[in-house]
């Protein structure tokens, strides 16, 4: 039967009968966020006795090696599937190269090391592959003597961190520096060293993006100058594409993008694109803008942290990098 009102009548379809209760939303809705979807990124200091919060990001901590295998303990039982793991070393380790994040006992190599004794394979032990946080000058790579970021120079001491990486217990490595031809080497260097079972997360599409900057507090970061020469242009949707081809071909098993949230066109385009696995990360400048607009009471913080999220699966991620893994994963069980 068709409706009538003052203006006329119109067809007898009403879609706002699917909208009438709590139930009827749920039993229709076309996206659903699980707990398995779920990332959870942790920092982890060298050298300190307790967490120390990180200002930037109000609820998230550079972690102890002894919090952090809490940490990943509990997102396990929360049903999250992975843990990303950052280094953070002393400033006295920090050098050109990156020594750090290629030596056995650096603080990355130990806390997979830690991580992988505390929960074995109940959680998905992941490890961000790349020399920034290791650096003097915080780069992404080796500097040659211009001060320029060196690529090839760089993919030898990737392809050095991938075999340490997972000699120390990493389900998965994720090439984060953005250098032309990184999942490649990181492929041939596990292959080579018997460890063809460790996947790659490609860091496929990073933008230079403005959304970054508490990850500098929660990392160290000395960063000098920005990267603007190897992380791509905000502007350019149809560059992510070139990027996405080459590291299906090089032997990605997983895409990221990143951020997530200023950049879900570019997310819907890949996720259209591919039959692989495709992660997005919901950065440190997301994370932040959600807590600070919350703590001024402007937002509803439970319910923009869950629509955040629900729009990056939306867009097509399978899964997503996010601060409040843990947090959502337990609301959602």
């Amino acid at each position: 039967m068709s409706g009538n009102n003052e203006y006329g009548s119109f067809p007898g379809t009403r879609p706002r009968r699917l909208r009438t209760t709590p139930v009827m939303r749920r039993m229709v809705a076309e996206t659903r966020l699980h707990p398995a979807d779920l990332i959870l990124p942790a920092f982890v200091r060298e050298g300190i006795d307790e967490p120390v919060a990180i200002e930037a990001m109000p609820g998230v901590f550079q972690h102890t090696r002894d919090s952090l295998r809490k940490a990943a303990s509990e997102a396990a039982a929360a049903g999250v599937s992975g843990i990303m793991l950052f280094g953070v070393p002393e400033e006295s380790n920090k050098d050109g190269l990156g020594t750090a994040g290629t030596d056995p006992d650096g603080i990355l190599q130990v806390a997979l090391r830690d991580v992988r004794a505390e929960v074995g394979d109940e959680l998905l032990v992941m490890s961000d592959l790349c020399l920034d946080e290791f650096t003097d000058h915080g780069h992404c790579g080796v500097l040659d003597s211009e001060g320029r970021v060196d690529n090839d120079a760089t993919l030898e001491r990737y392809a050095e961190m991938a075999q340490v990486q997972a000699d120390a217990g990493a389900h998965v490595v994720a090439p984060s520096g953005m250098m032309d031809g990184q999942v490649g080497v990181v492929r041939d260097a596990l292959d080579q060293t018997g460890h063809e079972d460790v996947s790659i997360l490609a860091y496929t599409v990073k933008y230079s993006s403005a959304f970054y900057g508490p990850f500098r507090e929660a990392v160290g970061s000395a960063l000098r100058g920005d990267r603007k020469t190897y992380q791509q242009d905000p502007a350019n949707p149809r560059e992510a594409m070139r990027e996405l081809a080459l590291d299906l071909a090089e032997g990605a098993d997983m895409v990221m993008v990143k951020p997530a949230g200023p950049y879900l066109d570019v997310l819907a385009k890949v996720a259209d694109a591919v039959d692989v696995p495709v992660a997005a990360y919901q950065i440190s400048g997301e994370y932040s803008m959600i807590e600070a607009a919350a703590a001024k009471g402007w937002i509803d913080r439970d319910a923009a942290v869950l629509e955040s999220l629900l729009g990056i699966k939306r867009a097509g991620a399978r899964m997503i990098l996010t601060y409040w893994a843990t947090e959502v994963a337990r609301r959602l069980r």
